[in-house]
């Protein structure tokens, strides 16, 4: 999901810079990261124009599975599932999961996470029943119970499931369960078990729920949790990777297959993960959806009688056919063509950039007003826009779909660990939505602004409940970790970051990498060693510091002006940065520090006095967040110094102009 950014981040961020230079400095007088869209130009889509979607239709088109495989297909789930009048899911699932190991396994576990949404949950613990700008309602609680657990056979095997807290001990906690299995599950051996549940929805909140008679069911149905075998993300022993719900966390699971029906009441429109194999069946004032998805590692849906539903397809290089299919609120009706625009664009994109989209549909849910705790979020196929509060909203529409669209890709098919390593997932995203945005709508980020906010770094290797609040999850997770992905393409340059991105796709696609994963695959591509880079900003979670500490300038015998400069690298991996000396006679010099070390000192003799030296002035170095030491006036003799004021003030202009988009 993505995280907000505000104008008040840049204004503060800007006074603060121009207060701590100007102390700096000795005078004070020399002196929207927020993607504005302007009133006028909202009501069309800015870019090249998109075809016109199709007249509304009461019904997606069925269409049919496809017999390529593209995955390990570890679990096959067929699910029947009523959404009842008193906001409660009945289902009955019957689920096959099959051993990918090479040890016998005895022991099954689920994740039931609607049961995070219930008193004493760790999830609301953590959270403290809030998440990003939603709160959850008093008493609006949600829950999942088991009603019936058995073998094909018959066999009960309810008396066996226990739930368990590996993570905290917390016995309330109800989001992870395990039963023995009658028998050993062999390598390359299978177990079906069939079961009945009940899920009684929250106050939407946390990507599930209700508000009034709109529905978003994510993470709904018992899931089968991840068998990882030796080699996966590193292991050197096959296991359960088991994790409760947690506050930060999101999902981790296999790819499988999905049979799923939908039962609702008939005036209601139903938008899934997958496609619809037959047209909803209507009888007793119920409607029936059935729909289908393979090569998937999870299935979410949403309903309203609301939705105004637009269709349109789309082929181009990568995306051998797809129809994007549009689930508006009522309020945003007339805004089809801003949103087929941003689903178009940016899945055309993203298949030139990583490689092929390979499923036949993508589908854009837009929640009502007071269900913004369902916006922002991505399931296989299935994406939620930003909840439709406004009638001519900015930028932000366009940047949640694209966000979302390209989760398809980092989390839909490259699926992370996002219990453990989150940045894998939110991370990529959010560079290939920067990569997007300026792409398709010329909007480019404010690095320099960017880092400037992340005054407490945390390392990206962590589990997600680890970080200590939610916005230290969500700077870094989301935000310092992009900027650590767009800090190693500016040492690589485009072009080989770009095959960096498209051969880490291509190579693990419809599996679980990890952290170390990705850096072989940089290493490969580059032909370099970086673990520096990775221990400095990924396991350490550092930032980058370079700083002009102290110039000592004086006469020298011969008339002229010896000045000592102490340069210090204070943080980060070694990198090259420029060096800028301005001197009272209004000549500069360029220098280059390869900044191996952490500190060097330079002399420099010169004519002129030096006035000032800056580092890194042309804001090249990303993941400087302290830039108000890169630049420092010398102490020159009294009378020379009238001399450069006008220079140095000069020079802090151009450096302000960096800040301009």
């Amino acid at each position: 999901m993505p995280k907000r950014r505000t104008l008040r981040l840049l204004l503060f961020s800007l006074a603060a810079a121009a207060l701590v230079l100007s102390i700096r400095f000795g005078f004070a007088d020399a002196l929207e990261t927020q993607y504005a869209w302007p009133a006028s130009a909202r009501a069309a889509a800015p870019g090249p124009a998109a075809a016109v979607p199709k007249a509304p239709q009461p019904e997606a088109a069925p269409l049919q599975p496809k017999p390529i495989v593209l995955s390990q297909r570890v679990t096959e789930y067929h699910i029947s599932v009523v959404l009842e009048p008193d906001d409660t899911l009945t289902g009955q699932q019957t689920v096959t999961w099959k051993n990918p190991g090479r040890q016998a396994v005895t022991d099954l576990y689920f994740h039931l996470y609607p049961n995070a949404f219930s008193p004493g949950s760790t999830f609301l613990k953590e959270s403290g029943g809030k998440l990003r700008s939603d709160k959850m309602e008093p008493g609006a609680y949600g829950s999942m119970e088991l009603s019936s657990l058995t073998t094909e056979q018959g066999e009960t095997l309810l008396p066996r499931l226990h739930y368990v807290q590996p993570d905290d001990g917390n016995k309330q906690d109800r989001t992870l369960a395990t039963l023995r299995l009658p028998e050993a599950v062999k390598p390359g051996g299978s177990v079906t078990l069939k079961m009945s549940f009940k899920v009684k929805l929250p106050r939407v909140f946390a990507r599930m729920g209700t508000a009034g008679d709109f529905v978003m069911a994510g993470q709904w149905f018992p899931k089968v949790a991840v068998y990882e075998t030796i080699g996966m993300r590193g292991r050197t022993a096959e296991g359960w990777n088991l994790h409760q719900y947690h506050g930060n966390s999101e999902f981790y699971s296999d790819f499988g297959i999905y049979s799923v029906r939908i039962d609702v009441p008939e005036t209601y429109t139903v938008a899934a993960t997958g496609f619809q194999t037959k047209p909803a069946a209507v009888s007793k004032g119920r409607k029936i959806y059935q729909y289908y998805a393979d090569d998937v590692h999870d299935f979410g849906w949403a309903a309203s009688p609301h939705f105004v539903y637009y269709e349109d397809s789309l082929s181009a290089p990568g995306i051998p056919g797809v129809r994007i299919r549009l689930y508006l609120d009522p309020l945003h009706k007339d805004l089809r063509d801003r949103y087929m625009h941003a689903a178009k664009s940016s899945l055309t994109k993203l298949a030139a950039w990583y490689g092929e989209y390979p499923y036949s549909t993508l589908s854009v849910v837009i929640p009502p007003a007071d269900g913004n705790g369902a916006g922002g979020m991505e399931y296989p196929t299935l994406v939620t826009g930003a909840a439709a509060k406004d009638a001519s909203p900015g930028y932000d529409l366009e940047r949640t779909v694209v966000h979302e669209i390209a989760h398809q890709y980092w989390y839909g098919m490259v699926a992370s660990n996002e219990f453990e390593e989150a940045w894998l997932d939110e991370g990529f995203t959010s560079y290939s939505e920067d990569k997007l945005m300026s792409a398709i709508y010329g909007v480019s980020p404010n690095t320099p602004v960017e880092a400037s906010y992340l005054t407490a770094p945390e390392p990206l290797y962590r589990y997600s409940w680890h970080y200590g609040s939610h916005d230290g999850y969500a700077d870094n997770v989301y935000l310092r970790a992009k900027l650590v992905l767009t800090a190693l393409e500016r040492q690589v340059g485009d072009k080989t970051m770009n095959k960096i991105m498209r051969a880490y796709f291509q190579k693990y696609r419809f599996k679980h990498p990890s952290t170390g994963e990705f850096q072989k695959v940089v290493e490969s591509v580059t032909k370099a060693k970086w673990d520096d880079f990775f221990a400095a900003y990924v396991y350490r979670g550092e930032m980058a510091d370079f700083s002009i500490e102290s110039i000592d300038s004086h006469k020298n015998d011969q008339g002229g002006y010896r000045t000592l400069i102490l340069l210090k690298r204070n943080g980060g991996s070694p990198q090259a940065v420029t060096l800028l000396f301005g001197y009272a006679d209004g000549s500069t010099v360029r220098k280059r520090w390869d900044g191996t070390q952490t500190h060097v000192q330079l002399q420099l003799d010169s004519a002129s006095p030096l006035t000032y030296a800056a580092v890194d002035p042309g804001v090249a170095v990303v993941l400087d967040n302290r830039r108000y030491n890169n630049f420092l006036k010398a102490e020159v003799p009294s009378k020379d110094r009238v001399k450069w004021t006008a220079g140095i003030a000069q020079a802090l202009e151009s450096f302000f102009s960096t800040f301009a988009w």
